[in-house]
């Protein structure tokens, strides 16, 4: 029987972040980086509010206000997860320039006691856009396909999510 070897910590460059110094639980803090998300070739978000959900092992998640996604860009879609700490999460269709991504974007709507701050905030995975952009750098998605993050060159992992990481 072997012993379980977890992630080796990446040491962060200058202006870096390690998800292995964000808190667990998450802290939710503001950002004021330039968020730009295209979807179907149309610009569907540009906005400079927003808020970082920090969570050990994982990218930031950052959650835009509703109000800052084009008219139409989002409709309510089947299903909903639930988050330990944030609470029930429902999922939306978002659209743009004739392309519709199914359950690609999620919110809170009574967020758990901490996460108040998330109310009427919405969040996409990366991976479901044509781009996202924070501070003109393209985002790249968290691995697997339930995570949410958005990989920038300001974060350093490993990241959870890919293959053999569930027991981290």
């Amino acid at each position: 029987m072997g012993l379980f070897k977890g992630p080796v910590r990446e040491v962060p460059g200058p202006g870096q972040e390690s998800v292995w110094d964000y808190p667990r639980p998450p802290r939710v803090e503001p950002a004021s980086e330039r968020i730009l998300i295209f979807l179907g070739g149309e610009l569907i978000v540009d906005t400079t509010d927003s808020l970082r959900v920090l969570e050990m092992s994982h990218p930031p998640v950052y959650y835009l206000p509703r109000s800052a996604f084009t008219p139409g860009a989002l409709e309510p879609a089947a299903g909903s997860s639930f988050c330990e700490f944030k609470g029930s999460a429902r999922y939306l269709t978002v659209r743009g320039g004739g392309v519709a991504a199914e359950r690609a974007a999620w919110f809170y709507p009574d967020p758990a006691a901490g996460f108040e701050a998330l109310a009427d905030r919405v969040t996409v995975y990366p991976g479901r856009m044509d781009r996202c952009e924070v501070d003109g750098e393209q985002v790249l998605p968290q691995p697997g396909n339930f995570y949410g993050g958005w990989i920038t060159s300001r974060v350093v992992g490993p990241f959870k999510g890919g293959p053999g990481t569930t027991g981290w």
